[in-house]
């Protein structure tokens, strides 16, 4: 997870956003506007509909630049599970090992095994370092998992390990 590629991925929402906003939904308005009575036209209240969700989406899409832009690296742990971690687990009932990556909502990816930090098994990993046992709570069930290693975002940004074995 590159905090950098996320920013480019939400500004790049925000530009397309901004273009309908400006562009494309002020015309449709007004060629809405050119057939008529605008009080019995459910094309022009769609239009107006999106409009209202367009300009709410920019405005958070604005707010989560300027939180994300202001996170300062040196104020996540270098030893413990924090954003950026990616932490190995052991299943201690099945000995099932996983890998999670912790990661912004708006980076999620289950394929990958990026995972939120606000998700449930997220917030149960925040804080814990290697040896550590994590219940997880999920709507599937509870699980008891003990943390094998644990590569930091600050590990990871100078080049750690490759993510991919947990011994």
């Amino acid at each position: 997870m590159k905090i950098e590629a996320l920013l480019d991925g939400l500004r790049k929402q925000l530009e397309e956003l901004e273009r309908e906003f400006r562009q494309e939904l002020p015309k449709q308005i007004q060629a809405a506007r050119e057939l008529g009575d605008l009080r019995e036209s459910g094309e022009y209240e769609t239009i107006k509909d999106r409009q209202g969700f367009v300009k709410a989406r920019m405005a958070f899409l604005q707010q989560r630049i300027s939180e994300i832009s202001r996170i300062d690296l040196r104020s996540i742990p270098t030893d413990r599970v924090a954003l950026g971690s990616t932490v190995f687990l052991e299943d201690e009932e099945t000995g099932e090992e996983t890998a999670y990556t912790l990661v912004f909502p708006e980076a999620m990816d289950g394929k990958r095994g990026w995972i939120s930090v606000a998700s449930p098994i997220g917030r149960s990993l925040i804080g814990k370092q290697v040896g550590d046992r994590v219940v997880i709570r999920t709507p599937g069930g509870t699980r008891t998992c003990e943390v094998l290693k644990l590569q930091t975002l600050h590990e990871s940004l100078q080049g750690g390990s490759d993510n991919t074995d947990p011994h």
